[in-house]
């Protein structure tokens, strides 16, 4: 049974519910960050030891795996350097398992992962998952979720700031389809994979229980949120230069890349793993997204500062 667990990628978004479940559990948990002080909110979980490291840095791998017995992967951009992150990252990681004993790695890719796909954050999905799976010698599960909602996710919040400010939203590829799937059962299904010698080579997909076209969601979005918007979906055209526009200014809420992403359905037909029944972003988003009344404000204000 694993007892020590090294979480790369641990202060993100599906890390931070991770990681909360693995202390829930009473396991040890290394959590390695560039920056130790923006992943302080973990510090005060028990169990789970924030340390600064930088994970590409020559020999730290091995250094932060002795005396581990599980590696998880859920580094993962979605802008920037997709070979660095999704390639070379997984073979550092391979190697530093190897170099160390560690047999078992849980690794977090995406759905639409795949070789020959239309984009480069889908084609280096696919080429990690190729390098951990051929790793014959190690007990690897491969996870690939659809979009993933929850609090502060970067998807269904960003529509519901946009809401805030714009009279009028420009949808590109409306008919994007996503099964968004919540955070909670991303961990949980993790979670249930961690000591299942039957998840080894094994790849799980993982959707909600139901599919939205883009334009679908950013309409609930706006009703979740009480704020009443004209939702335009932009052709495919003005998709593409939306995209090119947007990648082109600070944040790059958009790039030519997830245009692309896009033209493939972000779905799956599989049934979630481990007998979870996903829940529905219809009964969680609301509870998050909802604007707060005065009385809320205050400690929402409190717990995005980590105090």
């Amino acid at each position: 049974m694993a007892e020590r667990v090294l979480v790369l990628g641990g202060s993100g978004f599906i890390g931070r519910h991770f990681v909360a479940q693995l202390a829930r559990a009473e396991l040890r948990v290394t959590v390695p960050s560039r920056h130790r002080e923006r992943a302080k909110y973990l510090i005060l979980l028990p169990t789970v030891d924030v340390v600064q490291a930088d994970i590409f840095a020559p020999g730290v791998l091995e250094r932060l795996m002795r005396n581990q017995d599980v590696v998880v992967n859920l580094a993962g951009i979605l802008h920037g350097d997709f070979e660095r992150m999704h390639v070379e990252l997984p073979r550092a990681i391979v190697a530093a398992c190897r170099a160390t004993g560690v047999k078992r790695l849980l690794h977090m890719s995406a759905l639409g992962a795949d070789l020959n796909g239309p984009s480069a954050y889908q084609r280096t999905k696919g080429e990690g998952e190729r390098v951990v799976l051929d790793a014959r010698d190690l007990h690897v599960s491969v996870f690939r979720p659809s979009v993933v909602f929850g609090p502060e996710d970067r998807f269904l919040n960003r529509f519901a700031a946009m809401a805030r400010f714009l009279p009028v939203l420009a949808v590109p590829c409306p008919h994007a389809r996503f099964q968004p799937v919540y955070v909670g059962d991303v961990a949980l299904a993790m979670m249930s994979a961690l000591d299942d010698t039957e998840s080894y080579g094994r790849v799980y997909e993982l959707g909600g229980p139901r599919e939205y076209e883009l334009v679908q969601l950013v309409e609930l979005v706006c009703a979740m949120t009480g704020r009443h918007r004209l939702v335009v979906g932009l052709p495919p055209r003005l998709s593409h230069a939306q995209a090119w526009l947007l990648e082109h200014l600070p944040g790059r809420l958009m790039t030519r890349d997830n245009y692309n992403s896009m033209q493939v359905p972000n779905t799956t037909s599989v049934p979630f793993p481990y007998g979870i029944a996903p829940q529905a972003l219809e009964g969680v988003a609301p509870a998050y997204l909802r604007p707060p009344g005065p009385r809320e404000r205050y400690p929402q204000l409190r717990w995005r500062a980590r105090r």
